[in-house]
């Protein structure tokens, strides 16, 4: 996975990754981006960015582990199944 010594290109690697993974899991729920944030206790805003792989414009997300252990609940996964490659 790496370390402290990941560039940033890794890291928007890594967040589009787990934004795909996300949709995904979403997708395969049948749920709404909307039903997933408030599943999960987060804005839709929010969760609609995180599918895109940011949190700010031009920023890759980086989700507290209490959101990541939310939405792996609210989407039936394992958090490894979101954030492993």
């Amino acid at each position: 996975m790496g370390g402290p010594n990941r560039t940033d290109a890794d890291w928007w690697e890594f967040a589009r990754a787990l934004g795909v993974k996300l949709q995904r899991a979403r997708l395969a729920k049948g749920m709404s981006q909307e039903a997933v944030a408030h599943a999960a206790g987060i804005s839709t805003f929010t969760y609609q960015k995180f599918e895109k792989g940011e949190s700010k414009p031009g920023t890759p997300m980086n989700p507290r582990l209490r959101t990541l252990l939310a939405l792996a609940e609210t989407l039936d996964v394992r958090v490894g199944e979101l954030v492993e490659g």
